[in-house]
């Protein structure tokens, strides 16, 4: 709670430096970090998800480089290309795949299963790349245990798919393995090819997240069906 005060302290400062479009990102990732912050602190009071939490698949997508985009163009046009992003992920996303909203350059998608939530994920990413006037993106998937509130969900796969996006590579869909553990042996799990990507140290996340690059079609192979795949985050280019 102490880190989202500070950065309501930083947000006041510098948004009469920044167009209205800006500042309403910033306000708007100052409360996504305040209210899950306030989650976390429930969950960890009571020592397992809180009452009403359901089994979710979650997903974040954000425009790589976006920040120093904001070097060279306006602010306006920075939230033009967002509200851009943001469009888009709403168009490629149909039932049982929910939209929840934007946070600055990065969309939330929301699904009870897996599966369809990795396709459409997929295809935003595909999109987004044959896009010449779009940045690249990259997006991070986690499952597990969340709350909705008022149209927004909190809780452990929301933090972990945040997280998970920070450390993906541009054009890449990278997912925790608890993705692959909700996706069990439904047939749907062939329609995606698995790459080890290796543990990952989290920020803010307890323990090594065992990370997974996803794509379309299948290679059972090795361990877990997963290949091994060195172009992923935290190996060397």
């Amino acid at each position: 709670m102490d880190i989202a005060k500070g950065s309501q302290a930083l947000v006041s400062q510098i948004v009469p430096l920044l167009g209205p479009m800006i500042q309403d990102m910033l306000f708007m990732q100052l409360r996504h970090m305040m209210e899950t912050e306030a989650v976390n602190a429930g969950e960890r009071a009571a020592g397992k998800p809180l009452p009403g939490a359901r089994q979710v698949t979650v997903a974040f997508a954000d425009l790589v480089g976006f920040t120093q985009l904001g070097e060279v163009v306006s602010a306006e046009e920075l939230g033009h290309l967002a509200g851009r992003l943001a469009g888009l992920a709403r168009d490629l996303t149909a039932p049982p795949v929910w939209f929840i909203k934007t946070i600055g350059d990065a969309v939330m998608l929301v699904c009870p299963d897996p599966a369809p939530l990795l396709d459409t994920v997929l295809k935003l990413v595909e999109v987004v790349d044959t896009d010449n006037n779009f940045p690249r993106l990259r997006a991070g998937v986690a499952s597990g245990m969340a709350v909705s509130r008022a149209g927004d969900w909190f809780g452990s796969p929301v933090n972990v798919a945040s997280r998970v996006t920070g450390v993906a590579r541009p054009g890449a869909v990278l997912v925790a393995d608890s993705v692959r553990e909700a996706l069990g042996d439904a047939p749907e799990a062939d329609g995606f090819q698995w790459s080890f990507a290796g543990p990952r140290r989290l920020r803010g996340i307890r323990g090594d997240v065992r990370l997974f690059r996803v794509r379309r079609g299948a290679t059972r192979t090795g361990s877990g069906g997963a290949a091994q795949d060195d172009d992923l985050a935290g190996s060397s280019p």
